[in-house]
């Protein structure tokens, strides 16, 4: 599995799901971004988009080429040979009253299971934790102010107890939204590296160890 970030909440997932032979990798791109957001959109070809919710900042598929499956809803999928579930959750600490609905996505391929939070801003419930269950790789909103600030962020990876922790959602720059960059979050985990990587390529079992990892990625637009 690779992973890429361009910045914001947007990864691109590559990978090989058992089955599928050698052909091309089957390509993931979570919340693509509009060019309000100050970044370039990301480009390419895909084949399943998430979007945890319909702001411009996270609903950008039509940048992408292809045909891809555009999932929006919570629920369970299975697409060439990914398994995907989407799980409901709040955009603020309201029960959506104020900014609506977000849904936290969970991929499993090649015996790894990815869970991208979306713009999620409450702690998870039991119920959500369940659904959610043996998380390798969280994808974590971390820069607020109308998603998870730090210190909520690090207590949601506490609850979920992941591998690989990556930060997202956060000031870089050129991005011209409100929101705090990953010092205070790195802060309050305090195990964040100085390195930023720009790709990370993972196998089931490079997640063995008992310790959990935070990569900051490099965007590929950056």
């Amino acid at each position: 599995m690779t992973i890429q970030w361009y910045g914001h909440a947007c990864f691109k997932i590559s990978t090989k799901p058992e089955g599928r032979g050698s052909g091309e990798d089957v390509v993931i791109f979570t919340d693509p971004f509009g060019k309000e957001v100050g970044l370039r959109p990301p480009q390419g070809r895909a084949d399943i988009v998430t979007v945890s919710h319909d702001h411009f900042d996270h609903n950008n598929s039509a940048a992408l080429r292809g045909e891809p499956a555009v999932l929006d809803l919570p629920g369970e999928y299975s697409i060439k040979g990914v398994s995907i579930k989407g799980v409901n959750s709040f955009h603020d600490k309201k029960e959506g009253a104020e900014r609506g609905l977000n849904t936290i996505f969970v991929f499993e391929s090649e015996g790894i299971r990815f869970c991208h939070l979306g713009d999620l801003a409450t702690m998870l419930d039991k119920k959500q934790l369940e659904e959610i269950n043996g998380v390798d790789i969280l994808a974590v909103p971390v820069g607020g102010p109308f998603s998870l600030m730090s210190k909520d962020a690090k207590a949601v990876v506490d609850q979920v107890e992941p591998k690989i922790v990556l930060p997202m959602h956060y000031h870089t720059p050129g991005n011209k939204l409100k929101l705090e960059d990953e010092k205070k979050f790195c802060k309050e985990i305090g195990i964040c590296p100085r390195e930023k990587m720009p790709k990370i390529i993972l196998k089931k079992k490079d997640l063995e160890s008992e310790k959990i990892q935070v990569i900051l990625m490099e965007a590929v637009n950056s």
